[in-house]
């Protein structure tokens, strides 16, 4: 039986699903994941949520990489696996889905219920009015405030980061609020800060309902992620993985399909729509 065969044989066992999906699924639209598939970073770590709001130059180096970074996710498309997802939900087999992704390619791709667990990387919030901006505008601001700073050729990361070290970071000018003269930050978890409480109960409550959790692009190495398959398990129902590679929860799943996403996606769709 192929892996995408297996796929749609637990969706139709199970066919009231929540989704997790990670990094894995926006690889196709030309954004780098996190990980590589022995679950090790392939980037340094981060920044992080403490480090950021402490220090200015912390900041300085975030936004003068994010000239670089951001663009990236700015202008990506969503691949064949959001759109696959996005067909599954029409199908009626995604009760939620639930992203630790900020790019925002599930709405993108049609699907209607998501949760965005990390926030978004297209929003930026004052962290002291709470005022919400458009980071497309505030990203040409940051540019036009820094015509001294040269944009070099960098690899950027998946949080619209940027893999850059340059002494010129120090002479970076930054954007405040112009509401409050407040630290602007993307509306993003960053490492050290906490998933909103809200959205976890939501997605608590989807799960508790469902009829299982599939797993799709993700090591699960993060524990804000990794908690659904812990509390899936706890409440036995199956936890089935789609993941090039590793994943934190592989000793509690009851479907481990180590194999391409994209193509394992769309045949198993292709798969439940004969069989409707």
């Amino acid at each position: 039986m192929t892996h995408a065969e297996q796929l749609a044989n637990f969706i139709l066992k199970h066919p009231k699903l929540v989704v997790l999906t990670g990094a894995g699924v926006s690889t196709d639209s030309g954004i780098p994941a996190y990980r590589d598939q022995k679950g090790n970073w392939m980037h340094s770590a981060p920044v992080q949520h403490k480090e950021y709001m402490e220090s200015y130059y912390a900041r300085q180096r975030f936004w003068a990489r994010s000239l670089i970074g951001w663009p990236l996710i700015r202008d990506a498309q969503p691949s064949d696996a959001h759109y696959a997802l996005a067909e599954l939900e029409k199908l009626g087999y995604i009760k939620l889905l639930i992203t630790q992704n900020v790019d925002r390619l599930h709405q993108r791709s049609g699907s209607q219920k998501v949760i965005d667990l990390h926030g978004r990387s297209d929003r930026v919030k004052c962290m002291s009015c709470n005022r919400d901006y458009d980071r497309r505008p505030l990203h040409d601001l940051s540019a036009e405030m820094n015509p001294q700073f040269e944009i070099r050729e960098a690899m950027a990361r998946p949080d619209g980061d940027a893999a850059l070290e340059t002494e010129a970071f120090k002479d970076f000018n930054v954007p405040d609020c112009d509401e409050c003269g407040g630290i602007l930050k993307p509306d993003v978890v960053y490492f050290g800060d906490n998933v909103p409480k809200e959205s976890v109960f939501e997605a608590l409550d989807a799960l508790e309902q469902a009829d299982a959790l599939l797993t799709v692009g993700t090591s699960l190495m993060v524990y804000s992620g990794y908690r659904f398959c812990k509390r899936a398990h706890e409440w036995k129902k199956p936890v089935c993985a789609l993941n090039l590679g590793v994943t934190r929860a592989d000793p509690i799943l009851d479907l481990k399909l180590d194999a391409p996403i994209k193509e394992t996606l769309e045949e198993a769709v292709q798969l439940l729509k004969g069989s409707s």
